[in-house]
């Protein structure tokens, strides 16, 4: 199995993302990498790790960078030897299995969407992003590639997510709730509203009804479905909440006597625990849910650990056949026929 890194992709790219690879290709024996980039500089890091001869990667080289600040469309059609691009063009072209794709969500999802095509049945793939809950993780997607949805695009978000949730947390029947500003089912705006009857006619998915935000570090359910201008601030919000928590205990132990520091002393292992459970970098990167073919897009500011986490994913991915799973859930549920629900 061959996955296709973009080297050039995220705030620390190239090392870190190079770094990620070489420690891959050592942790898992079944994948080899491709590092799609600027050959002079991986070749740089390659030969100052002593991996340059590894038989296991590869470079293909690729002469433009797709910056953050870019607008994704224009710059695709401007780029075209993107690193972006030419990775997922060796996916298309069954070169390799799986894209991974640090830097600009933007420029992935596009690069995604123009160079793979979407699975039959899927209008908009959306990013479905797992978070760590009391019951341990639950799926919410879109988690940002489309930040306005029609009931439709919903609905087919929830097979995707229920088909991602069985592999990933390998549960035959993952349950399924519908981020909403209540339980009831006369509550939300217009788009959630007649989202909830559709998600009640499914045939395969277990829909649960309605969860609210305080319901998603519960672990209420599964997958939460809602669009991704919302999924994208509670993926925010929850990155950002975990990062002043941790900083307002580091800070209040700095300010305790010198018994409540060796009270504190005791329970660092418990801390750490906590930490690595809330840690987006334990998950590596989030699946693009809907391409024709697995395409994982990782945060921007991703260093080798989340590289090569996201790698593993990847693998276990394209193992798994989740394109296939997905494709046949959703002809199974017919969503095409959903089409009048704008």
């Amino acid at each position: 199995m061959k996955i296709a890194v973009d080297a050039m992709g995220g705030d620390f790219a190239p090392l870190e993302i190079v770094l990620g690879s070489i420690a891959a290709v050592h942790e898992y024996d079944t994948m080899d990498i491709v590092l799609v980039g600027d050959e002079s500089k991986i070749k740089e890091i390659l030969e100052a790790e002593g991996e340059l001869d590894n038989p296991r990667i590869s470079i293909h080289h690729a002469s433009e960078v797709i910056e953050m600040h870019e607008h994704p469309s224009i710059a695709l059609r401007k780029k075209k030897d993107a690193s972006i691009a030419v990775a997922t063009r060796l996916v298309r072209d069954k070169v390799c299995d799986a894209v991974i794709a640090p830097g600009s969500t933007g420029a992935a999802v596009a690069s995604a969407l123009l160079g793979l095509g979407r699975i039959k049945g899927i209008e908009r793939p959306c990013i479905a992003t797992p978070l760590p809950t009391a019951n341990g993780v639950t799926i919410m997607l879109d988690s940002g590639a489309n930040a306005n949805s029609k009931p439709k695009h919903l609905v087919q978000g929830a097979i995707m997510g229920y088909n991602y949730a069985q592999l990933l947390l390998g549960k035959p029947n993952p349950t399924v709730g519908l981020l909403n500003i209540g339980e009831e089912s006369t509550k939300g705006n217009e788009v959630v509203l007649e989202t909830y009857p559709l998600l009640q006619q499914l045939k395969t998915i277990p829909f649960k009804g309605n969860v609210e935000g305080r319901d998603i570090p519960k672990g209420t359910v599964d997958v939460v479905v809602c669009d991704g201008f919302v999924g994208n601030v509670v993926l925010k919000f929850a990155e950002g909440l975990v990062t002043v928590v941790q900083d307002i205990l580091k800070e209040g132990i700095k300010q305790s006597s010198i018994i409540s520091k060796l009270g504190a002393l005791l329970i660092v292992p418990v801390f750490k625990k906590i930490k690595k459970r809330l840690d987006h970098t334990e998950n590596g990167g989030a699946p693009l849910l809907g391409v024709n073919g697995v395409f994982i897009i990782c945060h921007g500011s991703s260093k080798s650990k989340e590289i090569m986490t996201a790698i593993k994913i990847a693998g276990d991915l394209v193992e798994r056949k989740l394109i296939e799973h997905i494709s046949s859930s959703i002809q199974e549920e017919g969503t095409l026929t959903y089409d009048n629900a704008e």
